[in-house]
């Protein structure tokens, strides 16, 4: 310092200047998977591929095409847990995908055969569900919450009533609620309607709560 002249503080960096801290790679954590919404749109794309085909071949109706099975809209809500993983979301897509969609490739109402269009559409739409309800809960470790199977239930309910009005006005047989498949299922013997629709009822609170089950366990332990 020199006498007399007088002293200057030094300047600070501008705050353009100063060493921005360097952002954290995204990690692997639940929900925090970049790339794992992508299989979302691949799923709607091939649910809604049932579409232009049956308008090409001139068989489209109201009572038979439209995308409300329980696969179907179990799809469009894989496609969305996949994409937002909402928690909601995520546990009908796993409920629906392993208690309703495994069902359907056990006993599938087909007439068809491979590699027919509609052949291939069934097992592709299917198998992608079930993946996707797979890998929502193993791969990002997106597990049910407490109290799971009463909502999951209760929506599941909710959603056959709407189906059932509107099997009412179109004279469809979605969700089976009219009469079981011709080419038989699980609903075959449980008893004729409307009494296989109760007993498939309680038989769907049985499965959530053993699809519950792992779950259950692993939350209890937690707690």
């Amino acid at each position: 310092m020199h006498p007399g002249r007088p002293h200057r503080a030094k300047p600070q960096r501008r705050a353009s200047e100063r060493k921005r801290p360097e952002r954290a790679p995204l990690k692997s954590t639940p929900g925090g998977k970049p790339l794992a919404g992508a299989p979302g749109p691949p799923i709607v794309i091939t649910e809604l591929s049932w579409q232009p085909y049956v308008l090409a071949n001139h068989t489209w109706s109201a009572a038979l095409s439209l995308p409300v099975q329980l696969c179907d809209v179990g799809g469009f809500v894989a496609a969305a847990a996949l994409v937002w993983r909402q928690a909601v979301l995520v546990e009908v897509a796993y409920f629906w995908g392993l208690g309703g969609t495994v069902q359907a490739l056990l006993t599938p109402d087909l007439r068809d055969h491979f590699p027919a269009f509609p052949y291939l559409q069934f097992y592709a739409t299917h198998d992608l569900v079930v993946l996707a309800a797979l890998f929502l809960v193993i791969g990002l470790r997106l597990q049910p919450r407490v109290g799971a199977v009463r909502r999951v239930f209760l929506i599941t309910l909710a959603f056959a009533a709407v189906v059932g009005l509107l099997d009412l006005v179109t004279g469809g047989n979605y969700l089976y609620l009219r009469q079981v498949p011709a080419q038989g299922s699980l609903l075959s013997v449980m008893g004729p309607w409307p009494w296989y629709i109760a007993v498939g009822a309680l038989l769907t609170l049985i499965v959530l709560t053993v699809l519950d089950a792992p779950f259950r366990f692993s939350r209890s332990r937690a707690g």
